[in-house]
């Protein structure tokens, strides 16, 4: 039995309890200030050890991973984008790959079927699964985008526009963003899917729920501190402001569901660079993505080859030509 989902929401639910009974015994500068900068200063540290890590990683030979025809001859049509040959193509594929998840938009999954004539392999599109994930990243990165206006004064254009079209459906005051809402019904697919799915379920490791139950935590407080329980925003940009300026301070009113929602943040921030959620910034470093497939036009040398010493025909055949014709063997030089 799997209970990996378990222990996360139990780690998570202990996590979220921390800072309430902190803010109580008196902790607010340590859950205001102290936690999310050490939080960003993990986050950054740890994000550029990882990219130096990845950018020592030796990759000799290319190795992307390909589909479609590779560029040969002239009447051989070429999958440009799938076995793409140039950097314009390499571009176009990874341009497709980021803003649609084009790679996970073929996926399918196979099932056996029982039928008349024995056990049938079915293959079916997970379409849900696509519409889920592209839901989820857009929600969350509109959400992110939404928050900017907590470190800027005064708030850049492009959030307020984007807050508008967020907002665009007027119900009641405060008016429904639906991006929260949405980032929120995506995760729970996503958890679900990876809890009621035997073969999902059976690969599914603490690590691949963590996250999830992390930013349900935080989209939850969020939306509760929006809709609920009213939290001072004037305070709350102080204290954001603060922070960005390396002055901070904490206001006083500020209430204690705000500091829970800071801290479930705190941790994801600082459990980015070691976990999977590193992949929005290792699919720039893939070489399985990043190079073009033109191994048939360009002979590529592996740059840590040692000199070897080598016999070439020419030579050899400066050795033996005499003999060579002697014994009525053909010769490139008389």
């Amino acid at each position: 039995m799997n209970v990996n989902y378990l222990v996360s929401l139990v780690v998570v639910v202990a996590l979220s309890f921390v800072p309430y009974f902190g803010i109580d015994a008196g902790l607010k500068m340590l859950f205001g200030i102290v936690i999310p900068y050490l939080a960003f200063a993990v986050f950054f540290v740890g994000v550029i050890n990882r990219i130096v890590s990845w950018s020592r990683s030796p990759v000799p030979f290319r190795i992307p991973t390909t589909c479609g025809q590779q560029k040969s001859l002239p009447w051989f049509k070429q999958a440009k984008i799938d076995n793409p040959s140039t950097t314009v193509g390499v571009i176009a594929r990874m341009a497709l790959e980021i803003f649609l998840f084009r790679s996970l938009f073929r996926n399918t999954k196979m099932q056996l079927h029982k039928s008349e004539n024995g056990p049938k392999i079915t293959f079916q599109w997970e379409l849900w699964l696509w519409l889920a994930a592209l839901v989820f990243h857009y929600s969350f990165f509109v959400v992110l985008t939404r928050h900017l206006r907590f470190f800027a004064e005064p708030v850049p254009f492009f959030v307020q526009l984007l807050e508008k079209i967020d907002g665009i459906f007027q119900v009641g005051v405060p008016g429904v963003l639906i991006s929260g809402f949405m980032l929120l019904l995506a995760a729970t697919y996503l958890l679900v899917r990876r809890v009621i799915i035997p073969q999902v379920k059976y690969v599914s490791l603490v690590a691949d729920y963590f996250p999830l139950f992390l930013i349900m935590g935080i989209a939850f407080t969020g939306i509760y501190m929006r809709y609920f329980e009213k939290v001072d925003i004037v305070g709350v940009k102080a204290l954001t402001m603060g922070i960005i300026t390396l002055s901070p301070q904490i206001p006083a009113g500020i209430s204690t569901i705000f500091y829970v929602h800071l801290f479930l943040v705190s941790l994801l921030v600082a459990y980015i660079p070691f976990s999977k959620l590193m992949h929005m910034g290792g699919i720039f470093m893939s070489p399985t993505r990043n190079m073009a497939n033109n191994n048939r036009a360009t002979r590529h040398i592996n740059p840590w080859n040692y000199p070897v010493k080598v016999h070439s025909y020419a030579e050899y055949e400066d050795d033996f030509r005499e003999k060579m014709i002697e014994a009525g063997l053909p010769v490139e030089k008389e």
